[in-house]
């Protein structure tokens, strides 16, 4: 990939709350697509946070929005000890597989730490393989709503 990923915290831009809302209901049509139960916008809302969790954090290649990665409170229904999570990550499709959620998901990394979390947890279907590239450790498998998700953390 050539070009450079940024990253900054969505509270820094306001201006992209629409298109990753766009983002976030052509992604997960189901939840927060028409007659979802999700609300695309309130999330995000709440992901512009300065401070504390949650905080959601944009990646830009070449000053061009292409991403998104949230650290957030709420537990895996699975794993309800278990505290911060990174969810919410998308990266445009035609920029997948090009360094982008590596980036957001390292990203995620220092505000966890500043709040003064030692590990940091994910849930997730298709990601698998980012995961385990960026340094995150299988905790287990489950099942959640007919989907094979795997549990992840990683120390911090």
């Amino acid at each position: 990939m050539s070009g450079r990923i940024t990253i900054e915290p969505l509270a820094q831009r306001p201006d992209l709350l629409a298109t990753i809302e766009a983002w976030f209901e052509s992604e997960w049509p189901g939840y927060y697509g028409p007659g979802g139960p999700g609300d695309a916008r309130h999330d995000l809302q709440s992901y512009s946070r300065h401070h504390g969790l949650p905080l959601g954090l944009v990646a830009a290649l070449d000053g061009h929005p292409c991403g998104f990665a949230a650290l957030k409170r709420e537990a895996f229904p699975s794993h309800p000890q278990c505290t911060p999570w990174a969810g919410a990550a998308y990266v445009q499709p035609a920029l997948r597989r090009q360094g982008i959620g590596r980036a957001l998901l390292l990203a995620l990394e220092a505000p966890a730490r500043a709040l003064g979390h030692e590990r940091l947890y994910c849930a997730t279907a298709t990601s698998d393989s980012l995961l385990l590239r960026c340094g995150w450790g299988l905790i287990e498998r489950v099942l959640h709503e007919g989907q094979d998700i795997g549990v992840y953390d990683k120390a911090l």
